[in-house]
């Protein structure tokens, strides 16, 4: 080996870092040093939308179009077997049975009224004259607004009275065929409750 030939270990020589030469290094702007003020401090976030009190163009753009989110529905699917290992014969499986036994934990449903009569009254100083005189009118029961639809191909050895939103063909036939029923339930649409339903102002 020769003077010449001598060269300093593999790694051990390694160039100076140039910092704040631009942000496709990954050491621009701020050279590593990061951020004074607000960004500084931990736990504080900074929305990716604020624009430091200008207008943010998500306020500044006209909003056009429409959403069906607050129309959606929300579909409880849940297969046969489950059904059936948990019901004896001649239960009835509903959206409330099935939530009483625990197979179905957290449905949509709205608080209201049990009294028929206090959901029609209207205003609050007339519900409130209302409940003074009508106690029993405070109790309050769940109404689920989710849908329940039934699928999957099992064996069905006992008499159930199925009452569904919606039930596949299989699982039908399947029920029926054990001496069992099932009861198609009307689907709530907002489309029916509305003053300008074309179909419901032609029946009248």
């Amino acid at each position: 080996m020769n003077l010449n030939e001598l060269r300093p270990a593999e790694g051990s020589k390694r160039e100076r870092r140039r910092v704040g030469r631009g942000h496709g290094t990954g050491w621009g702007k701020t050279a590593g040093k990061g951020h004074n003020g607000q960004k500084q401090r931990s736990g504080t976030y900074v929305s990716p939308i604020f624009e430091g009190g200008q207008m943010p163009i998500v306020r500044r753009v006209p909003k056009r179009g429409f959403s069906n989110s607050p129309f959606k529905k929300d579909m409880v699917v849940i297969a046969l077997s489950d059904i059936v290992e948990k019901f004896n014969d001649g239960d009835v499986v509903s959206l409330q049975t099935l939530v009483e036994n625990g197979i179905i934990k957290n449905p949509k449903f709205i608080v209201k009224y049990s009294d028929e009569a206090l959901r029609n009254v209207k205003g609050k100083k007339a519900v409130k004259e209302y409940l003074e005189t009508n106690v029993e009118s405070y109790v309050k029961e769940k109404d689920f607004t989710s849908l329940l639809k039934i699928i999957g191909n099992a064996e069905v050895t006992k008499k159930l009275t199925v009452k569904a939103h919606g039930i596949s063909k299989t699982a039908k036939e399947s029920v029926e065929k054990a001496g069992g029923s099932v009861e198609i339930l009307e689907v709530k649409s907002y489309s029916t409750k509305a003053g300008n339903n074309k179909k419901e102002n032609e029946d009248k």
